[in-house]
């Protein structure tokens, strides 16, 4: 099978990025609304909280941000390969939270087995969620959450449910990793920074890229022109639990201990960030780079209220909720207009 096969079957993948040049200016500002909305809000977000709190643009609340927003890119970066394919992952915020544990427990053993525990048990938990996905044909929504209920069970039980907290020793290397700055940012910004290059160039410069486009726009088109449907699934399902572990694991070094109680509702987060950035939940189309946006989009709303001060912090997720169907709508909306020019 060649390369050229596979973009046959790709409706909305990177290579159909750019518009055909007989493309109309009316779908050409949808393709652009489409694809780089986000970006443009979160602009304007920025520049009116910069404006209105004195506080916004101060280097102690931009570090804050950028270090609340590195693990939940993490998890958004392997929940998009999931995502473009069709699907739908619940289970990575259990995983975090276990991650966050398996880390920290290692922790005592050494950097290597801190980082490679929780890699492993993730991986392998979201190998076995592609595995039934994909060989069995059950439902991602379903086989995520029982994974997700899963998840959270170990957790308790190797926290004895949650009355121990392992904590990470200060003075190793793998609290370095979680503490640490360069150039006066966190380490662990700067390792999201780097996995997000490595997932853009994978999604959109690989074969196994051109593959999650493929199976996310058309699966049976896909399995016709010899794509391989199952190893595709089962690989962004292992992906995105190892990026959920490794999130996990670094949030661990962060706070030097594995906190039971974290990663509760991490993995709708994850979900929104994707949605918001202009990946569509109905699979075939999406951008890595988005969901960096959608992710610091989402971490500026939550900061803007918190300068507030008045408002609740349920407004953070009454907020959030309305803002993701404002932009299901929209997107919904760009892609059948799309479709009628």
């Amino acid at each position: 099978m060649t390369m050229t096969d596979v973009e046959a079957v790709q409706p909305a993948g990177p290579a159909q990025e750019d518009e055909p040049l007989g493309a109309t200016r009316a779908e050409r500002l949808s393709a652009l609304a489409q694809q780089h909305g986000a970006l443009v809000t979160l602009v304007i977000a920025v520049i009116a909280a910069s404006f209105s709190f004195d506080t916004f643009l101060t280097s102690a609340n931009m570090e804050n941000m950028a270090l609340s927003s590195a693990f939940l890119a993490v998890v958004a970066l392997g929940m998009t390969f999931v995502i473009v394919t069709g699907g739908i992952d619940l289970s990575v915020g259990s995983l975090f939270a276990l991650g966050g544990v398996l880390a920290a427990w290692g922790s005592q053993y050494g950097t290597a087995v801190a980082l490679l525990l929780p890699l492993a048990a993730c991986g392998l938990i979201g190998f076995v969620n592609g595995l039934l996905i994909a060989r069995s044909r059950l439902a991602p929504f379903i086989v995520t959450l029982a994974a997700m209920l899963g998840a959270r069970g170990i957790l308790l039980a190797i926290t004895d449910e949650g009355a121990n907290t392992y904590l990470v020793d200060k003075s190793t290397f793998f609290a370095d990793l979680g503490q640490d700055k360069l150039l006066g940012v966190g380490l662990p910004v700067w390792i999201t920074l780097v996995l997000f290059v490595l997932g853009a160039l994978v999604l959109r410069r690989s074969r196994f890229g051109q593959y999650v486009y493929a199976v996310g726009g058309n699966e049976d088109a896909a399995a016709l022109m010899g794509a391989p449907v199952a190893r595709t699934k089962i690989g962004v399902y292992t992906l995105s639990g190892l990026c959920a572990g490794l999130a996990g694991a670094l949030n661990a070094a962060w706070l030097v201990s594995g906190v039971t109680i974290l990663g509760s509702g991490m993995e709708l987060e994850a979900i929104s960030a994707v949605v918001i950035g202009g990946t569509l939940l109905t699979g075939g189309f999406g951008f890595i780079s988005g969901s960096l946006v959608g992710v610091l989009l989402l971490k500026v709303i939550q900061n803007v209220i918190n300068q507030i001060g008045s408002l609740d912090s349920a407004y953070q997720q009454v907020v959030s909720g309305a803002f993701l169907a404002v932009v299901v709508i929209a997107q919904t909306w760009l892609g059948r207009r799309r479709r009628v020019l």
